[in-house]
Formats: C-alpha cells, structure tokens, sequence
C-alpha cells in the first residue's frame, strides 16, 4: 500500500464515522444552524429589514422572510458589488460564483469565509465515505481528473469572481496535488475543444484511477481518448476504478459510459451547487443521495403545486414526506435566505434523509396542461432503451403546436448510439412509459387533445454542434433536459439528416 492510501485509510473511517453520526442527529443539527445564521445575520442589513434580532422560531421566520429567486435578491448582491459591507452576511464575500441563470442571465453567488467550507468538506467527505465503505484506497494513489471551469477569477468590488469549480479548484487539498489533473494551465483555457484535446494530452499515459464531471463531458473525454487509441477505456486506463458525477440524472448516459469503458467501475453521484453542496451518494449500493444537513445549510421544502402562490407552504425537514416533489429552500452561512435554488427533489428515505433531484422548476412542458417534468421524461426514456439495449448520447423534448389538421404533440430530440430498428414502434414505448408516469399527459392522448409523441434522431454530435454554435460547449454546460418552447428544437433541426 502506497503512502497517500495508507494516511487516507484512518482519515476515511473517522469521517465516516461523523458522517454515520450525523445521520441520527439531522432534525437537531438543522435546528441548531438555523439559530445560529439568524444570530449570526442579526446586524446585516438584511437582518435588520427582516428583524432577525425578534426571531425565535420557524414560524417568526416565515412571516418575516419571503421566499426569494435570484432576481428578488439581485439588488442586494448589487449592493455588494458596488462594494458596501454587512449586505447578507459579515463584512464582504470571499468570492461570488458566477453561473447562468435560466431566467436571470448571469448569476453571482456569494461565498463566505463560513460557507466555502461547506463545498471543500463536502466533496472530501463523498469520497472518503466511499473509501471507508468499500476499502478501496488505492485510487488516492493514482492521477485523478477533476474537471473545472477556468480557475482564472476576474473582480468584483475586490472580491474574486469565477465559476464554482474553479473556485474550488485552488482549495484541492496540497497533498492531492500532485495527483490532479488537467493541470492548471490547462484548466484555464476557455475553448473547449483545445482544453478537451489538452486534457487527452495530459492524461492518455497517465494512471488513472478517478474521473469526475458531469456524464456529457465524460463521455466526449471517453470518445476523444478512444478516437485517438481505438481501444476501450480500460485498456487505456486499467486502475480506473471510481467515476464521480454529478448535474444531471445519471442513467440516460450510464450504458453508453459503462461500454465505452468496457468495465464496471464504482459510481458515485454528487449535488454540488453554487448556492451550497447539497448531498452526495453514501453508499455504492443504495440510490437516493443523503442530505447535507451539518453543514451551514437550513432547508425548506414547498410542495411543487404550491410554486407561484403568494404564500405557498412552507415545510421543515422534520414535515416532509415520502416520494413527493418539493422545491427545495435554502438559507445559509453564504448569505441566502430563503432562496429558492431553482431545483426540485423528492425524498427517497427518512432514516436517513436522502434525496434525488427530480429536474428544474423551470424545465417543464406544459403547453397543453399536462407538466411533465425531468424526471418522468427520463425514466419513460430510460426505461424504454434498456429494453431493446438502446444507448442515448443525448436528449431533449420539446412541444409541437400544430398549426394546421394535425394535432399537437411532444417532439423528442435524441442522439442515439445504436439507433433502434423501427424508430417508430421506440417512439410508442417512450410514449406508452410517460402515459404511465403522467395521468395530465395520458389523459390527453386518450381525449385525443394530444397525438403520441414523435422522435427526431439527432445525428451523432449534433448536440455537441448545437452547443457549439450557441456558445455553451463546455464541460460545466448542460442541454436542458426539457423545454415549454421550440428555441433548442427549432436549432437541432438544422442538424437534420
């Protein structure tokens, strides 16, 4: 056993043991730090218009602070960048994420001296967890890719600005150093081709043992490295044994990833926002992810039907209930309060609190009334290619409104692997699977509203053209998953056959 394995062992089995302890203590634990940010925020000036200092409960929380998207709390964070102090927290951020936003543009999130702990343990804790569980420590050993935007920060007000992961690209421990890659000067390039291209330079004679990032890039990594050495990624990398993921639902990329590979390799799944990191995949061999709930971070939840009412319901941790979909609220040691981040989970366990992410508020179709979200388009998709052992590169679904005789319907956009034979019957079994998941989408094919689904078959590294040509290749951008309106689909049509 090399050095790196051997110290990390002992580490591992200690946090886990925290991490096993904060599972029992997760009602308390959220208690306790919403005391302590209400204190901590009192003479803020959001404190002060809120009346933290008169707070004593939930319930006096609630009444006193709405809950707020990006734009509601944009003219605080411009506040901030004109450079005042004491706006949302203690003094000045340390640093402000810079993310796109789906309705606001560009997003600036602000990270504390408190809360940039929150992103650093979090993802070691992921891993060490994983370590402590499985025995497998030899991958600390090896060279390890952690994807991240450019960790160039321009500023603001004196405060660095940047994307997320390349804030956390200049926390990566020192002693993982001289395991990471891309390297630095790498990480920094902003065309993603050339980066892509470098980072296969980089790595292609390296041993390595972990690769993490978000499925889309890995899997254009996994085809750059195949191109140029025509042999499976195991053949390339042999100690390869952990991908760590994260950003978007997993299984519509896991059998085309798995093949490319040629391998199983352990899985683990991470939810790291800008706004805070939310939870990690304990355990290899349970789904659901378990929630974060030590760590500088109070949750709400409000029941997704309740999205838009002036006074929705707000629920604790300690309210909520089995396999619903929430919307998830944050307030925070960043500054956040009663944030609403834009996601939407559902609760898989109660003991311990684990989650999944279920889509966006935002990523919807329902042009006719029937709100199918992320998560039923991706089972229905999902579960129909495992069937016929179809593999999905890519996707996107998007409404139809007939202008003429024909009747209106749900267009889907994907980028087969392997296309079925009959593209046809394929469409039928996606279509027959969403009727199952949705009764608004079912009802309206049986009232004959809506006509079933139909699939356009993007070709191979279409939807890498489209992000191309909209300036979004990249390894920290995603396709959204749905859309209420044809701007994605009108563009993948250029692509046609």
């Amino acid at each position: 056993m090399k050095i790196k394995s051997l110290f990390a062992k002992p580490f591992a089995i200690y946090v886990n043991k925290l991490v096993r302890k904060s599972m029992g203590t997760a009602l308390a634990d959220q208690n306790s730090i919403f005391d302590s940010v209400i204190k901590s925020a009192q003479n803020t000036e959001f404190g002060k218009e809120h009346h933290f200092s008169e707070i004593k409960n939930f319930k006096d929380y609630q009444s006193r602070v709405q809950v707020r998207d990006y734009e509601a709390f944009k003219p605080y964070i411009d506040k901030i960048m004109q450079g005042k102090q004491n706006i949302l927290w203690r003094g000045q951020p340390i640093y402000f994420a810079k993310t796109s936003g789906t309705t606001s543009g560009v997003k600036y999130i602000p990270i504390t001296k408190d809360s940039i702990s929150n992103h650093i343990n979090t993802a070691r804790n992921a891993l060490l967890c994983y370590m402590a569980q499985t025995g497998n420590s030899d991958f600390a050993n090896g060279k390890m890719i952690f994807l991240s935007g450019s960790p160039t920060m321009e500023r603001i007000a004196g405060i660095p600005t940047g994307r997320l992961s390349g804030i956390v690209n200049h926390h990566v421990p020192y002693y993982l150093r001289s395991n990471q890659l891309p390297s630095f000067t790498t990480n920094c390039i902003e065309d993603w081709e050339e980066k892509l291209s470098k980072i296969v330079d980089e790595t292609i004679n390296q041993r390595m043992t972990l690769i993490s990032g978000i499925p889309p890039w890995m899997q254009m990594y996994f085809d750059e490295i195949q191109k140029r050495t025509h042999k499976q990624i195991r053949e390339v990398f042999p100690s390869l044994s952990v991908i760590v993921h994260g950003g978007v639902n997993f299984e519509p990329y896991k059998a085309k990833l798995f093949e490319s590979i040629g391998k199983k390799v352990d899985a683990i799944e991470t939810y790291p926002a800008s706004e805070g990191f939310i939870a990690f995949q304990y355990s290899t061999e349970e789904n659901g992810l378990l929630l974060n709930t030590n760590s500088g971070i109070f949750y709400e939840f409000i029941p997704v039907e309740e999205i838009g009412k002036p006074n929705p319901i707000r629920l604790t941790l300690g309210e909520v209930e089995l396999n619903k979909n929430y919307a998830i609220i944050i307030s925070s040691n960043a500054g956040l309060w009663a944030y609403n981040i834009g996601d939407t989970i559902k609760f898989t366990s109660l003991n311990p609190y684990k989650i999944v992410v279920t889509g966006r508020i935002k990523h919807f179709i329902s042009a006719f009334g029937e709100h199918v979200i992320s998560e039923e388009v991706e089972d229905a998709l999902t579960n129909a290619a495992s069937e016929e052992n179809i593999k999905i590169t890519e996707f996107t679904v998007a409404p139809f409104v007939s202008e003429s005789n024909g009747k209106s319907h749900h267009e889907w956009f994907i980028e087969f692997e392997n296309e079925p034979d009959n593209l046809s019957e394929f469409a039928l079994k996606v279509d027959q699977n969403l009727r199952r998941k949705n009764i608004y989408y079912n009802d309206l094919i049986k009232g004959n509203i809506l006509e079933p689904l139909t699939i356009f078959s993007v070709p191979k590294g279409g939807f890498i053209q489209y992000m191309k040509t909209v300036g979004k290749l990249g390894g920290q951008n995603k396709v959204p998953r749905l859309s209420n309106d044809r701007k994605v689909a009108d563009e993948l049509l250029k692509f046609g056959k």
